[in-house]
């Protein structure tokens, strides 16, 4: 389960470094947030890394998760159970957007948006039309009403899905409709909304504290399948199923400036806990309690961090702090706009 989103993005040029994703800030968007009390978080491992500072650096490059600390949060089309019976078409076209969508191409449809300032009907078709799905051999009827969140990600997505399904025969349509909270109940009566695209592991959990109680053990995890059998059992009981996960994720990812990881020689998360104590860790102040946050990278990786600043989810502050050289090591997601993957 991820942070929620700031729904702000920064714009940056692009670069690329080995076994990480790069981003660059071609803009500073104001001071960063007031720093959070020092939390000292000594390594389990009892490692005698040297303090490592943070270097100043205009890209930024995400460190690879490479003991998998985060839930896996695949983009999956959530479907009203009552809507699909009798139809074997639908479901098929959107696990076509699935099979044509990674992480990489989400990353571009996100830059596109939120970087160079298309809208998301432009991006999504033209996707749709590159991608081939403009032209499927399925071909289905009726009114299908796709719903999105409040965020630019989710709309285009949501737009692809329509565009795909208006190709093969269906009277489709997109509508916004906030978040989770208020979209989720909407598609579980079918009335108003019948398909949105959604997230594996964070909407397991949500369904899961709905269903069994908020103290309900988590059921998503690190592993796909697991998650998503979790998640179709969930669904089950309130009405919805779902397409075919795709290979796009969005989810929480973790940046150190490109300057500093060529100084240090890092590119994942396990390199850093190698090299460097004595780090300073930007995010949202929930951080500091979220097992898949500080205290994961921890317990996970054994990182040792001399203290915490309270920013925000993967957005301005955040990137900022990092960019100026305020923070070593700060929450990014994974699918931003910004990033640019390595060849």
């Amino acid at each position: 389960m991820k942070f929620p989103r700031t729904h702000v993005s920064l714009p940056r040029a692009l670069g690329a470094a080995a076994a990480v994703v790069s981003l660059t800030l071609l803009t500073a968007c104001g001071e960063p947030g007031s720093a959070g009390g020092t939390v000292g978080s000594a390594s389990t491992s009892g490692s005698s890394a040297a303090a490592c500072e943070a270097v100043p650096g205009d890209e930024l490059v995400v460190l690879e998760d490479d003991k998998q600390l985060q839930t896996v949060d695949n983009i999956i089309p959530a479907v009203n159970a009552a809507a699909v019976e009798g139809d074997d078409t639908l479901i098929p076209l959107l696990d076509t957007v699935s099979a044509a969508l990674d992480t990489d191409t989400l990353i571009g449809l996100n830059k596109a948006v939120d970087v160079e300032r298309r809208t998301s009907k432009e991006v999504a078709e033209e996707f749709v039309a590159e991608a081939g799905l403009d032209d499927p051999e399925q071909s289905g009827s009726g009114t299908i009403v796709v719903g999105a969140a409040d965020f630019a990600e989710s709309a285009t997505l949501g737009t692809i899905y329509a565009t795909v399904l208006n190709s093969a025969g269906y009277d489709a349509e997109v509508t916004t409709i906030g978040n989770r909270e208020a979209y989720l109940p909407a598609l579980e009566d079918g009335e108003q909304v019948q398909v949105i695209p959604e997230y594996v592991g964070t909407l397991t959990e949500f369904i899961n504290k709905d269903v069994n109680g908020a103290d309900a053990a988590a059921v998503a995890s690190s592993d796909l399948g697991a998650t998503v059998e979790a998640l179709t059992g969930l669904g089950q009981e309130i009405g919805l199923v779902f397409g075919e996960p795709s290979p796009a994720q969005d989810q929480n990812a973790f940046a150190v400036t490109k300057a500093f990881a060529d100084e240090h020689g890092v590119a994942t998360l396990s390199e850093l806990a190698e090299a460097c104590g004595g780090l300073v860790l930007g995010g949202p102040p929930e951080c500091t309690e979220r097992p898949f946050c500080q205290p994961g990278l921890v317990e996970t990786y054994g990182l040792e961090f001399a203290e915490f600043r309270s920013l925000d989810a993967g957005g301005p502050l955040t990137k900022s702090a990092l960019q100026q050289g305020e923070v070593t090591l700060g929450l990014v997601f994974s699918s931003d706009g910004s990033l640019t993957p390595t060849e």
